[in-house]
């Protein structure tokens, strides 16, 4: 404490000292020796130790050169060039000195120097100021208020610690009598106190008229009544914070019209979600409402010492406050707007279209509105892709279904709705999504197969996720993507499995190339033996059962009897539709039944091409099987017969003639009907086979499978002159094949007279 004293004491003599020197130095006139218990040197005394112990923080960076400059500035702007340059010269000379018995903090004494001029200034140009130091130039100043000045000292005395740097005094209290002359003005200009239109705007922001402010229909927002004296900018402020009120009143409708015809199904989930995340948003700004509103309780202050510190609401601040929630609002406005005729996907995708904007305030408030309203629809797609449950109520997903029979469930069954799929999700991708759905319905109806289930689940795992609700959510498109993509090749192998191996999918195909087309040759020449008399007759008179007989006994009698019992079960005789002339031939075909899987490769459409094309080389092999037949009975041998010795010499020379020609012509039309065979059953059949096996075996779903079938089917069709394209070529052949059974019939019948001549 001793030590502290005798501190304080040295620091005060020092001080002392000082303003000693600076008394005796000032030019007007010079003190030789200034009287330390003079007014005079008390004054000075206690405005050093004011200025001294003053703890005001500058608010500029230290800067000495910066200030240097700042200083030479402000004096050559006022006229004063000659002391600008002494200024410039005095700093370089106080710059360069360093060293021992120099200063170190020289911007801290610019800094002082600088202040204690500019307080010169303002004490020369007040009525009354306090005396200052002697060698500033000020003993010119009138004094004669002394006696005031050192009692306000002395009450100050002990307060130099305070940091207070009081350098004048209002004695005619003009500060308050302008308080009082602003009162009266603000009163004069308004009819409505501040306060009252704050509560007004904070009603209105709730959607309820406020005492003055009230909604006008006619002008579709709310306003200020023209009855009510209040300055213009007032009335344009109010109007501007007011634009809450209205965008609040939108939203608030939108979800109490949405909330009022739910269940509704231009509603559905996703509504109901999106009205739950605005509601949220409303929540949050019902918080900020009723803190403004416990705010606006306490009075506005005028324009006084103390304003800055209290806790008031006035217009101004209000608008501050309304700055963020009027984004957000405006924002579910638009989405309102935007949303009210749509639903669904097509309501998320409208969303987040909007959600696309580089402001990162709406950018994230976007997203957490997003992450409630798309909630439903991920739900949707994750229940659809792990367990084929369409849980879509009010039509609101992208995928639809519709009831079909079992062999249509996979090409008509399921569909995309273009309106409902939301722009996050791409077109591959989505259909991706409708496959994976498709095939676990798939395998649950046609193939009665349960499976899948652990193949769901398996993909679940892969992916990274669980088979739980909710798992997924927006922003999260790319485990979505994972999902799908996992689920997906998993329940498509597993389909093309069951399909191979419990259904034996490439064997019917092998079955139906051997009898509908033809490829098992000892059985289609047996039953082309067996039943040529029998087709013959007119179709009429033809019985079903019969031929249905003859097939069974072909099968028996070929290699057709080793193939799999399922296979020949569903091997049978078709009568087509015929007419008055028909014949057997004209009526008879083969079918498979292809059954429940099967039938969604070979649907109707299907298999009536395949029956046109079995109706194509059947007519061949009848041509061929002909030929046969004709040169059984004009081979060379019977020309040669002994029994032509017995005709006359021009009878037999006629129809030795006549049998030669019939078999020039029968050469050339076998010599065609085999290269027809030829070409038809190896460079059609074989190679087109050959092409849908590779394409089989590389097949990574069902819809691959479809279309190796149908390229194999349209292959045939084409390269066998049966589409469109070779219509005209198809009835050329087809008017032969016509001339070569006449042919067949006109030799059967020369034979017969010949062997009836030689009979005579």
């Amino acid at each position: 404490m001793e030590e502290d004293e005798d501190d304080q004491q040295s620091i005060l003599d020092l001080v002392k000292e000082l303003v000693n020197r600076l008394l005796s130095q000032n030019p007007k006139p010079p003190i030789s020796n200034p009287n330390p218990n003079s007014p005079d040197f008390q004054n000075s005394l206690r405005y050093a130790i004011r200025i001294l112990s003053s703890r005001l923080t500058p608010s500029i960076a230290p800067d000495a050169a910066a200030i240097a400059e700042s200083i030479k500035r402000g004096l050559a702007t006022q006229g004063k060039s000659s002391q600008a340059l002494t200024l410039a010269e005095l700093y370089n000379k106080f710059a360069s000195k360093t060293g021992p018995g120099s200063i170190n903090n020289k911007w801290a004494v610019l800094y002082l120097l600088k202040i204690i001029s500019e307080d010169t200034k303002i004490a020369q140009n007040a009525p009354n100021s306090t005396l200052l130091l002697p060698n500033l130039g000020l003993n010119e100043l009138d004094l004669s208020n002394e006696s005031r000045i050192s009692r306000d000292f002395k009450k100050r005395e002990k307060g130099y610690d305070n940091g207070v740097l009081l350098v004048s005094k209002d004695p005619e209290n003009l500060l308050e009598i302008a308080f009082r002359e602003f009162v009266n003005l603000v009163k004069e200009e308004n009819e409505v106190s501040e306060e009252v239109l704050v509560r007004d705007v904070l009603y209105v922001c709730q959607g309820i008229d406020g005492k003055y402010v009230k909604f006008d229909a006619n002008v579709d927002g709310y306003v200020l009544s023209n009855s009510i004296k209040v300055p213009r900018g007032t009335r344009v402020m109010v109007r501007k914070l007011c634009e809450l009120g209205w965008l609040f009143r939108k939203v608030k409708g939108y979800i109490s019209e949405s909330m009022d015809r739910f269940p509704a199904e231009d509603v559905g989930t996703v509504g109901q979600a999106f009205c739950a995340a605005l509601q949220d948003e409303l929540s949050d700004y019902y918080k900020l409402l009723a803190v403004l509103e416990a705010q606006a309780m306490n009075p506005i202050p005028l324009v006084s010492k103390s304003t800055s510190s209290s806790n008031y609401l006035s217009l101004r601040r209000l608008s501050v406050w309304f700055a963020e929630p009027t984004v957000k609002m405006r924002l579910m406005a638009v989405l309102v707007d935007k949303c009210r005729v749509l639903r669904g996907g097509a309501m998320a995708g409208a969303i987040h279209l909007h959600a696309q904007h580089g402001n990162p305030l709406v950018h994230e408030f976007m997203r957490s509105l997003l992450q409630h309203v798309c909630s439903p629809l991920f739900e949707m797609v994750r229940s659809w892709v792990l367990e084929g449950e369409l849980e879509d109520i009010f039509a609101e997903f992208f995928v639809v279904g519709q009831p079909v029979k079992a062999e249509s469930l996979w090409r008509e069954g399921y569909r995309l709705h273009a309106g409902m799929l939301p722009s996050f999700i791409s077109q591959p991708l989505a259909q991706r999504i409708l496959r994976t759905g498709k095939s676990i319905n798939f395998l649950r109806v046609c193939c009665d197969d349960r499976g899948w289930a652990d193949t769901a689940t398996e993909a679940a795992a892969a992916a990274g996720t669980t088979t739980r609700r909710g798992s997924l959510g927006y922003g999260e498109t790319d485990a979505l993507e994972t999902l799908v993509v996992e689920a997906a090749k998993r329940i498509d192998k597993h389909l093309l499995d069951v399909m191979y191996t419990r259904y034996k999918f490439k064997e019917h195909c092998l079955a139906i190339k051997r009898y509908l087309l033809l490829g098992q040759g000892d059985f289609v020449q047996y039953l082309m033996d067996i039943v040529g008399q029998e087709l013959s007759e007119p179709a009429n008179t033809i019985s079903s059962f019969q031929l249905a007989g003859l097939l069974e006994s072909a099968i028996r009698s070929s290699n057709a009897q080793y193939d799999d019992p399922d296979i020949l079960d569903r091997l049978r005789v078709k009568m087509l539709p015929h007419g008055t002339g028909d014949r057997g031939w004209d009526v008879f075909s083969l079918e498979y039944d292809a059954r429940v899987p099967l039938d969604t490769v070979f649907t109707e459409s299907v298999m009536a091409r395949y029956l046109r094309i079995f109706n194509f080389l059947w007519k061949l092999r009848r041509v061929e099987h002909a030929l046969i037949g004709a040169w059984k009975t004009m081979k060379p041998n019977c020309i040669t017969s002994h029994s032509f010795t017995k005709l006359q010499h021009a009878v037999k020379l006629q129809l030795l003639s006549t049998l030669r020609q019939c078999q020039v012509l029968w050469n050339q039309m076998n010599h065609f009907v085999t290269n027809l065979q030829y070409y038809i059953m190896f460079e059609v059949l074989e190679v087109s086979w050959s092409n849908f096996s590779n394409e089989m075996e590389v097949a990574k779903d069902l819809d691959d499978l479809l279309a190796a079938h149908d390229k194999y089917l349209h292959s045939i069709v084409e390269k066998s002159l049966l589409g469109e394209r070779s219509q005209s070529l198809y009835k050329s052949l087809f008017a032969l094949f016509d001339l070569i059974l006449r042919f067949r019939s006109h030799a059967d019948r020369l034979c017969e007279g010949i062997y009836e001549l030689q009979a005579r």
